[in-house]
């Protein structure tokens, strides 16, 4: 039997034996054959009597926690199987001989698994439930366990990661879940399969040596590890998205470069699909719209060149389904009023109508009538009239048979074929890739709608694994940044250990501060109050340790926290801060009473703010949005998720963000509309199936050039009457963050535009140059499609302070691709401006300028600035201005490939007095995986004098006292050169020039003269710190 034959068969078998699970009525049985078909066998077992989770306490002598193990869930639980050295040993043989196992399973064995199965009741369970049960078992055996849930139709498996306890020998902390979770048994997913099918022992011991319990706990983790699913998935869709770039046309009325353009739409074709497919995987939208066979009964030309799926399907449900209210939906009038169409650039109403079958209209119309509608600006139609009235198509939503849109049908359901991509990979990348239509290659993978976390973790595609791929995408897009992106082959993104330790540190220097001064009697050491916070920041059930006061102080100080990512890309740090506020605000505060009071008393202040307004009409308006807005709000706390209402108004008061590209902030605000939507659940009783729409993030997620700062920041320059228009304007663009309906939300738009020209034309009149008061007023923060040649805090987000936290990964981009933007950061004042200065200087002068005084930036850039010649600015700003908390500097460790050298860098605006810095040098063999504990043991105290404007060095006091004798005692290198510094060797080709020790022995054993003209050769990655990694390398000369 051929092995494409075997997989086939294991494939079916898998299958039939996840379909058993659901219906058996002896689960023990089941579950062991469903085990057995994976190839996992043992005689080690032991029968649970009774098989109860009483039963099972009894058995094991153990005592669950009632509410972490929900044993009142508990229908059942059997031991299947012990699996241990042993049972490697016999399936590596791959012989049927007879082995002498004892029968009885050892639990104290820690080099095993134990595998046990549990059946729940007949209803759904979240990803934390079933982690709480897994972690609640595990808790009670020394070594891991892994659960097989049934309930009802669906199976879960768990397992969780444990880690040698640093203190205590005979103990493992347990770490992170994983799931792989909701396993149909009814209707089996193909993406659940395959995964199946890499864990199953025949196909592990193709790929790895799997003899020992640890070989085959290895490679377990290895295919359950999403970190590999999200590049397979991002190589499949980087293929997919350089094939389409070369199959579409779109309209050429807002970008006249075709490749950009393209680049551009198809990004924002998948930003778009890939949410309906999170919708589909929430059952809000029906599966058969994704069905080739549904469609082909709907279409008249399904042929593979014709653009009908695009235009008939996608695009009505994006456009005229998801974008309008669920009983408003109609097809435009195809017929016309004295020769006009009143239904002309109208773009949510069903367009194509002539491309379905007959009587598919209503087939159709049925198939959308069930999606709620969402909101969200995500599925705006693009196209519009500008100010001048012209026409300006961009997604081209029309069926003019003038209408230059193409994008194939082959796209979405074609088959796999070879494609040439050498133009997108580059020459060096392979030329040839097998890529087919989208749909299938989404429907072989699975997706969720809750983001993973360090200690939970679902192997599926996430949103925030999704961000990643936007993430290289984007990367792959820019051009700065496009051939190394290419190559990273989907790392070109900051790791989510990083982004959650960066987050970490930030919120609890801002909550350090923020925590309110106890009584006398009741005096708590900064130590202490450390501890504590650290204890409420920690991903686990322990309750905090915090008194009604300090829980008080700190859900003020939640409320009132603004966080700015002025380099946002994908939304990776910003819905980092909102996944661990949120988790902080279920801590402090599990029935959600103190946030809604928090958010009550701020309409309540407003309504005071606004009643002080002398002018009756904005008075009055404010008065009608502020009663709107509690309206809104009561509404969001009373539904059923507690979540759903601290995102949002954590999404609306306390995250910002800005990115050049708008792509890039329309994938942010993706990751935003997704969060809000995991918390929601249908319900066919109530109106929009019940589906909260979503809020407007324009004027949260902006696309802007945040180094350009305006002149109008300057208070001085405000008049009353423009102060009192932006007061207006910022209340419509509150009402706008509210607005749940199309026709609401132009409502603002009108007026937003109508407030811009007059705030401009008062300016003038106050003697702003013309330039910067139209400049001002010809921002608007609706259209998708541009990005604002400058960034104001105040007159962009409507704040008069400064953030509480700047934080984030600025680009990296070298100071010879600045082009014309060096200019202008020249005549921007930058303290740190120097010609020869990467991007990235400049985000750290803006980034505390954007501050509030004692406010906190935390950055992870390069490292290049500690000692290079352009850095000696910013060195001595931030050596001078700031108090600098922590360094962390990865070197040359190849940790992640977005940034060269990178490092960590947190610091506070305020002098520095005195200041102590946690310091640490990254070791070049360690992973990020555990980054926050690798910190707190190897980090040492360096005092922030030490860091001087000539270079900083962050090495122990005792070993900086040593390099100060031996610069006293000998001669830099730069003044043996007499500081003529040059680029070092140019060879024009090195392949020719330079050689490695074989070829070198090669030529002087041919001829010994060779000798004098091959010269040992030194890179500067040869070059690390103390000393000196000679990579045999030769250079002719």
């Amino acid at each position: 039997m051929s092995e494409q034959t075997q997989v086939k068969q294991l494939r079916e078998q898998i299958a039939a034996a996840l379909q058993e699970l659901g219906q058996a009525p002896d689960m023990l049985a089941a579950a062991t054959r469903f085990f057995g078909v994976l190839g996992y066998t043992s005689e080690r077992t032991l029968a649970i009597k009774p098989n109860t989770a009483a039963g099972f306490a009894s058995t094991f002598e153990i005592e669950l926690a009632p509410q972490r193990a929900l044993i009142e869930h508990w229908l059942s639980v059997d031991m299947l199987f012990q699996l241990s050295d042993a049972e490697m040993q016999r399936a590596g043989q791959q012989v049927q001989e007879q082995f002498d196992f004892a029968t009885a399973p050892n639990t104290r064995d820690p080099d095993s698994y134990l595998l046990f199965a549990i059946r729940l009741q007949q209803q759904p369970y979240t990803r934390t439930q079933l982690a709480m049960i897994t972690r609640e078992v595990n808790r009670h055996f020394p070594m891991p366990v892994l659960i097989l849930f049934q309930y009802g139709t669906r199976v879960s498996l768990a397992i969780i990661h444990r880690r040698p306890h640093k203190r205590d020998v005979e103990a493992d902390v347990l770490e992170k879940v994983t799931l792989l979770k909701d396993l149909d048994t009814t209707a089996v997913h193909r993406g659940h399969v395959e995964i199946l099918l890499h864990l199953a022992l025949p196909m592990l011991l193709r790929e790895y040596p799997v003899r020992t319990f640890g070989q085959l706990q290895r490679a377990w983790e290895k295919v359950l590890n999403s970190v590999e699913l999200n590049k397979r998935f991002y190589r499949d869709i980087a293929d997919w998205y350089a094939w389409a770039t070369q199959e579409v046309n779109f309209p050429a009325d807002a970008e006249a470069d075709a490749a950009k353009r393209h680049d551009q739409a198809v990004i924002r074709l998948i930003t778009r699909l890939m949410f309906v497919w999170f919708l589909k995987e929430k059952g809000l939208l029906p599966a058969d719209l994704f069905q080739a066979h549904v469609i082909k009964a709907l279409l008249i030309d399904t042929s593979p060149q014709s653009s009908t799926y695009y235009q008939a399907i996608l695009q009505n449900l994006f456009f005229a389904t998801l974008n309008r209210e669920m009983d408003k939906r109609e097809f435009r009038t195809t017929r016309t009023t004295s020769g006009r169409d009143p239904h002309y650039l109208i773009t949510n109403l069903y367009r194509y109508e002539a491309a379905l079958q007959p009587g598919a209209k209503e087939r159709l119309l049925q198939l959308f009538a069930g999606i709620p509608f969402l909101n969200g600006g995500l599925f705006e139609c693009l196209d519009h009239k500008d100010e001048q009235g012209t026409v300006v198509r961009i997604d081209g939503f029309s069926d003019r048979a003038d209408n230059p849109l193409r994008v194939p049908n082959r796209l979405f359901f074609g088959d796999e074929q070879e494609i040439d991509l050498q133009a997108f990979y580059g020459p060096e990348g392979q030329r040839r890739r097998r890529v087919g239509g989208l749909l299938p290659l989404l429907n072989r993978y699975i997706f969720t709608v809750t983001e993973n976390t360090p200690v939970e973790e679902e192997i599926a595609l996430d949103p925030e694994l999704l961000g990643q791929v936007f993430e290289n995408l984007l990367a792959a897009y820019n051009p700065e940044t496009g051939e190394t992106a290419r190559r990273a082959t989907g790392s070109f993104y900051t790791p989510r250990e990083v982004v959650s330790y960066m987050v970490d540190e930030s919120l609890l220097l801002y909550l350090e501060q923020a925590l309110p001064q106890a009584d006398a009697d009741d005096a708590v050491a900064p130590a202490d109050n450390t501890a504590r916070l650290r204890q409420l920041l920690a991903y686990t059930d322990e309750p905090h340790d915090f008194t009604p006061h300090e829980q008080q102080g700190l859900m003020q100080a939640i409320d009132q926290l603004r966080v700015l990512d002025p380099a946002c890309g994908s939304g990776a740090f910003p819905i980092g801060v909102l996944q661990k506020l949120v988790f902080l605000l279920a801590k402090l505060d599990p029935g959600n009473e103190l946030w809604k009071q928090r958010q009550l008393e701020n309409v309540a202040r407003d309504v005071q703010k606004a009643n002080e307004i002398s002018d009756e009409r904005v008075r009055e308006t404010a008065l009608e949005g502020l009663a709107q807005k509690r309206d809104e709000l009561e509404r969001a706390f009373a539904y059923d998720s507690l979540d759903y209402a601290r995102k949002l108004y954590l999404i609306q008061n306390s995250i910002y963000g800005v990115d050049i590209q708008p792509i890039a902030v329309q994938i942010a605000r993706l990751r935003c509309f997704i969060a809000l939507i995991v918390d929601q659940q249908p319900d066919d009783t109530q109106a929009n199936r019940g589906m909260l729409a979503l809020p407007n993030l324009e004027t949260r997620f902006l696309a802007a050039n945040t180094l350009i700062d305006t002149d109008i920041v300057q208070s001085g320059l405000r008049s009353p009457t423009v102060i009192l228009l932006e007061k207006e304007l910022e209340m419509v663009r509150q009402r706008h963050f509210d607005a749940r309906t199309p026709q609401r939300k132009q409502k603002y738009r009108k007026q937003d535009w109508e407030l811009r020209q007059q705030i401009a034309a008062e300016l003038k009149r106050d003697g702003v140059p013309g330039a910067t008061a139209d400049l001002l007023a010809q921002w608007d923060p609706y259209d998708q499609n541009i990005s604002a040649d400058f960034f104001g805090r105040r007159w962009m987000f409507g704040l008069d302070e400064g953030f509480a936290i700047v934080l984030g990964n600025p680009p990296y981009v070298r100071h010879e691709q600045l082009g014309a933007l060096k200019r202008r950061l020249k005549a921007g004042s930058y303290r740190c401006y120097t010609g020869t200065a990467d991007l990235y200087v400049y985000f750290y002068e803006r980034g505390l300028q954007l501050l509030r005084d004692g406010g906190i930036l935390c950055y992870i850039s390069s490292n290049k600035y500690f000692r290079a010649g352009y850095g000696k600015k910013l060195r001595q700003y931030l050596g001078s201005n700031t108090t600098i908390h922590q360094l962390i500097d990865f070197g040359d460790a190849s940790v992640f490939t977005a940034i060269a050298y990178p490092s960590i860098v947190l610091l506070r605006k305020t002098p520095p007095q005195q200041a102590t810095i946690q310091a640490l040098n990254w070791e070049a063999q360690q992973t990020t995986e555990h980054l926050a504990q690798v910190v707190a043991e190897q980090r040492f105290a360096l005092a922030q004098q030490a860091l001087t404007a000539d270079g900083w060095r962050l090495e122990r006091p005792a070993l900086l006292g040593l390099l100060q004798k031996l610069r006293e005692a000998g001669t830099p290198l730069g003044e043996y050169v007499q500081g003529r510094f040059y680029r070092g060797v140019l060879t024009g080709l090195n392949e020719a020039f330079v050689v490695d020790r074989a070829t070198r022995d090669r030529l002087i054993a041919e001829d010994a003269s060779s000798a004098e003209v091959l010269k040992p050769y030194l890179r500067g990655r040869d070059v690390k710190r103390w000393r000196v990694a000679f990579a045999d390398q030769y250079l002719i000369r």
